[in-house]
């Protein structure tokens, strides 16, 4: 068994040795070129194990893979600097100008993409003969539904865009994580509370799936409100709180170093916080706790609490963060494959879930931009941009790794990788023809 430092050493190790390689010779986007060659290492290695067994570089690979927790690693380790590093660099003025489109797309699109997908994904398990009640049908609609901001922020970085959509898309990815985790704990809640919860959601021939909150069915309307309010708006609260700690003890001095330092406790800290506090029995979100807090540092702290050159030390500090663990995490997200535990039966069913989610994706984003656009106008080829920006990510793996062993996983979790891995290679690689193809090359 390798320990915790020999773990860590050769994540970094091939993590620079494959970065490397695709710097020199595939010259693909970084994060990307880093998941296609884990990919193609874990399906060498596998290939080689069924040749040769017992192959030392299997047994080693698999032992430490097999050692990491991906659901804790990332959810509760990296995802908090991931995502304050990616708020750092948001414009509030652009946010806020956008807030309403953001808004609907991390509420109203994400509610309606997880009951379409949840929907199609029962109708097609019972196609192919495969046993998945509805309400497991919707946790999975539930956890791919969000795109992932870590995938979004690192593709992002690759693609010239308008502003006003690039503001769009990294502002509902950076909220919309929280809004769908606090719906993937309300499903599954539901899901593993027993027959009578299990009813509130099973459809109908002739009716949609109506929550309802009769007497015994475990979860009802103040449930719903009080986690929400609770994890999102607490969350919010205190990602706020924390931003004006940091943002008044970075104003009061100018030293490089020790505000690197600040922002860094600022992270684990309120990260930390947000998991102790609970209230009703619910923690704070701190996905929205560490974005409000970057979203303050970023904006008010860089322009009112920070020199110009501790701007520049702070923001290349957290930008080679953004780095070192976006690539550990693109890495790991290909190697997880070795340990997964997938199923092949369920690939024809993975393969047609893709458009699905695709198709869902378009409503989650086609119905709040019509809305609101009775009362303004968007950028041509807002829609189709934001449509297929929509990148799902190592959050949604995450998820899925965290459902109770039953029946159901196995399914739900390898649609959710193969939907992930189509996500971030083909979306990830093909966004920039879309929007050559849709957006006025003027305005970029």
């Amino acid at each position: 068994m390798l320990s915790l430092f020999e773990i860590a050493a050769l994540l970094l190790v091939l993590s620079a040795v494959l970065s490397w390689f695709n710097r020199a010779y595939l010259k693909l986007p970084h994060t990307i070129g880093l998941l296609v060659m884990a990919l193609v290492a874990s399906f060498l290695v596998i290939a080689l194990h069924a040749v040769i067994p017992g192959l030392q570089v299997y047994e080693t690979l698999i032992g430490a893979i097999g050692q990491i927790d991906f659901n804790e690693t990332l959810m509760k380790g990296m995802l908090g600097f991931l995502l304050f590093a990616g708020a750092l660099h948001v414009d509030f003025a652009k946010l806020k100008s956008a807030k309403w489109s953001i808004g609907l797309m991390a509420t109203l699109g994400v509610v309606m993409s997880t009951f379409i997908v949840g929907t199609g994904f029962w109708l097609l398990a019972d196609l192919f003969n495969v046993e998945l009640p509805y309400i497991w049908a919707l946790v999975f609609g539930a956890l791919i539904s969000p795109t992932d901001p870590v995938a979004v922020l690192s593709i992002l970085k690759t693609v010239k865009m308008p502003k006003t959509l690039e503001t769009k898309i990294a502002g509902e990815s950076l909220f919309n994580d929280g809004v769908g985790v606090v719906i993937f704990t309300l499903i599954l809640a539901i899901a593993t509370g027993g027959a009578a919860a299990h009813a509130m959601l099973e459809p109908t021939l002739f009716a949609g799936p109506i929550m309802a909150t009769a007497p015994g069915a475990g979860i009802g309307v103040w449930d719903v409100v009080e986690l929400f309010m609770v994890d999102a708006v607490g969350g919010a609260a205190l990602g706020l709180i924390a931003g004006w700690v940091g943002y008044h003890m970075m104003e009061r001095i100018d030293e490089a170093a020790i505000e690197i330092l600040i922002s860094l406790a600022l992270v684990a800290g309120t990260y930390a916080i947000a998991q102790r506090i609970d209230i009703l029995g619910h923690h704070l979100s701190g996905p929205i706790a560490v974005v409000v807090a970057g979203l303050m540092i970023g904006n008010r702290g860089a322009a009112f609490a920070m020199s110009e050159n501790t701007r520049t030390a702070l923001f290349g500090f957290w930008e080679m963060i953004d780095e070192i663990l976006n690539s550990v995490l693109f890495l790991l997200i290909g190697l997880e494959l070795l340990v997964l535990g997938l199923s092949p039966q369920f690939g024809l069913i993975t393969l047609m879930a893709i458009p699905l989610v695709l198709m869902a994706r378009l409503c989650a984003v086609y119905v709040p931009m019509k809305t609101l656009g009775t009362f303004k106008t968007f950028t041509k080829g807002a829609i189709p941009v934001l449509t297929w920006g929509g990148v799902r990510g190592g959050i949604s793996v995450a998820l899925a790794l965290s459902l109770p062993d039953n029946e159901y996983k196995p399914l739900i979790l390898t649609a959710t990788y193969g939907i992930v891995i189509f996500s971030i290679i083909v979306q990830g690689l093909t966004i920039k023809k879309v929007v050559e193809k849709y957006v006025d090359p003027t305005l970029m």
